[in-house]
């Protein structure tokens, strides 16, 4: 699922300004449980679930297209010295300044610094899955484990969560923007009182987040605030 970064469900809650905020709570599943209210995942919350990897088409064909380039050039001169041909110029220059500069020289440890980043860099991008905006979904009680995944877009959860939001009575604005391990929330009040409607937020939201079957189950956190205006 996808959404334009643009709509509420994406915007920053420090936007608005300070004056706004008459009634200000805050309510996260760390602190005591509200009855009726389960902080437990569902069954099988983890079982046959993993974050998706990136195919990260686009680093690998650049390493790959900068190597052959590299390999290429140099094999091209190499052969052209077999075969009785003077040495290209760069290839003289670099090998007549790298038996010259100390190993201390800026050149040479601007170039080392730089060849360690770009292989540290590729190093991260092997071993890390990527796709931080992809969030896995609990697989159904009768599949095998892995024999089906899926996963669910950040801001297509924050667009779920908003509209759920956005039925509580008394919410008039909601913005709700969604991590790997935390939802927070943030509901602007008109009417009623804003203790009941952080209440009425926490329960339909945690509702909301497990009938989506996110493994694991982000923590939620809801503020609201009354407005004066």
């Amino acid at each position: 699922m996808t959404s334009d970064p643009g709509r509420d469900s994406g915007a920053d809650p420090a936007a608005h300004t300070q004056d706004d905020a008459v009634a200000l709570t805050e309510q996260t599943e760390a602190g005591p449980p509200t009855p009726g209210m389960s902080t437990e995942p569902a069954p099988g919350g983890r079982r046959g679930t993993h974050r998706p990897w990136a195919v990260r088409r686009i680093p690998a064909a650049l390493t790959a297209l900068v190597i052959a380039a590299a390999t290429g050039t140099a094999l091209v001169d190499a052969i052209a010295v077999r075969a009785g041909h003077h040495a290209a110029v760069w290839r003289s220059t670099l090998a007549r300044e790298l038996a010259s500069r100390p190993l201390d020289d800026v050149w040479m440890l601007t170039g080392a610094a730089v060849a360690a980043a770009l292989g540290l860099w590729l190093v991260i991008l092997a071993l890390t899955p990527g796709l931080r905006h992809a969030l896995p979904l609990r697989p159904p009680a009768n599949c095998p484990p892995g024999q089906l995944w899926a996963t669910l877009d950040r801001a297509g959860a924050a667009v779920l969560l908003r509209d759920a939001a956005m039925r509580v009575p008394g919410v008039s604005r909601a913005w709700v923007r969604v991590r790997r391990h935390r939802i927070t929330a943030l509901a602007d009040v008109r009417f009623r009182d804003p203790h009941q409607v952080h209440d009425d937020l926490v329960t339909l939201l945690q509702e909301e987040r497990d009938r989506l079957g996110l493994v694991p189950p982000p923590r939620l956190a809801v503020r609201v605030r009354q407005r004066t205006t």
